[in-house]
């Protein structure tokens, strides 16, 4: 199955306690990413989205990124470990968790935070907890192993309606709200003491 095939009409779509496991069936591999909701944020505009087993894609994402042109060697992250931190991580480490901790704010009762040093923003220890809970709920994920992930996330941006994704994506309609959402996240919590 083709790469694009395999993200927009899967066999099946995978929640986080089948891939938060040891039997993790996700691929150590370089690859892309499809995020679909049964439940999406309801700010998020959802129309012309499309739909897989009763669930709405909003977001693509890849690891790794496209390599360094400075000459670096490219990152040695995968779409496995790249995917189980989207499940459990926090927002200072992924941009699908700061998009919909931002979107879901009022809902879950959580609000971005400075962490540590002071320079990180996460929605705190009681945040990120509840956040993850909401994901293992109502997001499912799937997959496609590829060695040029970029080009593959390049033309799903551009071929489909994706509210969350934001780089690659001004041409959307949510971008100004959702960039301006996240700002405000941004803006309050460096008002704020930071959480040890």
């Amino acid at each position: 199955m083709a790469p694009e095939e395999a993200l927009l009409r899967p066999p099946r779509l995978y929640r986080a306690e089948e891939v938060r496991g040891r039997g993790c069936p996700i691929p150590a591999a370089p690859g892309a990413y499809a995020w679909y909701f049964t439940s999406p944020p309801r700010l998020v505009p959802v129309a012309g989205c499309h739909e897989r087993d009763e669930a709405v894609l909003l977001y693509v994402g890849i690891s790794p990124k496209a390599p360094p042109s400075n000459g670096r060697p490219p990152s040695r992250q995968t779409i496995r470990s790249r995917i189980r931190y989207h499940y459990r991580g926090n927002a200072a480490g992924s941009t699908l968790r700061l998009t919909l901790g931002s979107l879901l704010a009022d809902e879950l009762g959580i609000g971005l935070r400075r962490v540590g040093s002071g320079n990180r923003l996460t929605f705190g220890r009681e945040g990120e907890k509840r956040l993850t809970a909401w994901m293992a709920e109502h997001a499912q994920v799937v997959w496609a192993a590829t060695d040029q992930p970029w080009k593959l996330e390049e033309e799903l941006i551009r071929s489909c309606v994706l509210p969350l994704n934001l780089d690659q994506n001004r041409h959307g309609s949510f971008h100004g709200q959702l960039s301006a959402l996240r700002a405000t996240q941004r803006a309050q919590a460096r008002l704020l003491p930071v959480e040890r």
